[in-house]
């Protein structure tokens, strides 16, 4: 008989081993989150190691597979946190994953139970010391914009007056008709910088809703967030800040604490709908509601979205510090009355570029619109679920049509609307 030795990694794999089925990796200025999906729940232990930087996660009765050796090609060179990983088997029962790092972190590890097209998930989510500020961020990004841009050009000198006739006229330039009456005396106009918290929907792995062509709304999302805030960026007096500028996932809660750690004026969120039914089409605006939905399709779609914390993965161990005063803050008639003001405006401009589901605002539980001090809204821009509309949605042109449509929008109501200047530019949580 001929005899032979295999690879540590090809050696057979024991009845009780579990069998990891995926790794991912999706690193992000705010954390890298690494998730190792089986078909069974892992037990594990989690070490972090010091001179140098290390995090140890140790996985029981888990076959060491070449899935999981795949892992250490995950980690990309940029990954703000992970230098690599290496996997091993450390004893008898136990595969080690020993994760080199860039400096000193605030890792946290936890179970998801299997949801969606998801099995059983082991997250690892890896945070800095100090979370990133995203108000810093954009002045850092604002003062290498300045620098990069070119001198402005002189102003043309005013030619002086003759004795042959009268000297030129300079024109005045009029605000818009719109921006000269304000409807609430307690807002006067105010020439102040406008912040515009802009939330791209879903992200990382929390896919959003898939149409029958395979876009996934995490990536239209993005991609008109970002449009938006070009235009945003380029008014004088308006700044925009994204909740994710990548693929990766926010909870839902971290995505409101952006929007008021830069003391944001508004909070757009952006999603691309989907219904069971390939025929449903339009463009849709919400508002947070405080006594029920407007009906029953508004109460299914806030349920959609507010489920993508079960599919991204939230640790539910960890409190919401921002949870309390939510609840406290939820009689916010004067948010959610300017909600439905903005959504209004919005609703108009994008009834322009597509049809409309509903040609009013609707109104549901949506637990990202519920920032007790910011007018928010949640766009549904069309349905990623209806052939026709998912074409649309993968448009470059049309996701630029919805951006400018949007920005209309915005600055329609705050002509009619000016936003109060606040006692401060930001807080940290």
């Amino acid at each position: 008989m001929l005899a032979f030795c295999l690879p540590a990694l090809y050696l057979p794999v024991f009845a009780a081993d579990i069998l990891v089925t995926s790794t991912r990796v999706w690193p992000a200025p705010d954390y890298t989150r690494v998730t190792i999906e089986s078909q069974q729940p892992v037990k594990h232990a989690l070490l972090s190691l010091d001179n140098p930087d290390r995090l140890v996660l140790d996985l029981d009765n888990v076959a060491l597979s070449a899935v999981l050796n795949e892992l250490a090609g995950k980690i990309s060179a940029d990954d703000p946190y992970i230098k690599g990983v290496r996997v091993a088997r450390f004893k008898p029962g136990t595969v080690r994953l020993v994760f080199d790092l860039k400096t000193r972190v605030k890792p946290e590890a936890f179970a998801l139970k299997p949801i969606g097209e998801y099995g059983h998930r082991l997250v690892l989510d890896i945070y800095p010391l100090e979370p990133p500020d995203p108000l810093l961020a954009f002045l850092k990004n604002r003062e290498t914009q300045a620098a990069s841009a070119p001198p402005a050009a002189a102003p043309a000198p005013v030619p002086p007056a003759t004795e042959t006739g009268p000297p030129p006229v300079i024109a005045k330039s009029e605000p818009p008709a719109a921006a000269k009456s304000t409807p609430r005396t307690a807002r006067p106009p105010s020439e102040r910088l406008i912040t515009i918290a802009i939330d791209a929907g879903h992200g990382g792995e929390d896919p959003g809703a898939r149409g029958r062509g395979g876009t996934l709304e995490k990536h239209v999302t993005l991609a008109i967030a970002q449009k938006l805030k070009e235009r945003i960026d380029n008014e004088p007096n308006m700044r925009a800040v994204l909740t994710r500028d990548g693929d990766f996932f926010i909870p839902l809660h971290m995505r409101v604490a952006k929007a008021r750690r830069v003391r944001a004026d508004l909070f757009v969120s952006i999603h691309a709908d989907a219904f069971v039914k390939p025929s449903a089409n339009g463009s849709s605006v919400f508002a947070l509601s405080e006594s029920g939905a407007t009906s029953a399709a508004a109460r299914w779609l806030a349920k959609q979205e507010n489920d993508a914390d079960l599919i991204g993965g939230v640790n539910l161990g960890i409190k919401d510090p921002y949870l309390k005063q939510t609840l406290l803050d939820l009689s916010q008639t004067a948010s959610i009355n300017d909600s439905l003001k903005l959504g209004k405006a919005v609703l108009q401009e994008m009834g322009g570029i597509n049809r409309l589901h509903k040609n009013y605002v609707e109104q549901a539980g949506f637990a990202v619109l519920k920032a007790p001090d910011i007018p928010s809204i949640l766009i549904e821009t069309a349905f990623i679920s209806n052939p026709d509309e998912e074409k649309k949605l993968k448009n470059p042109a049309y996701q630029n049509k919805m951006a400018d449509a949007i920005f209309t929008g915005i600055k329609r109501y705050f002509s009619k609307n000016p936003p109060l200047a606040p006692a401060q530019i930001a807080v940290n949580p």
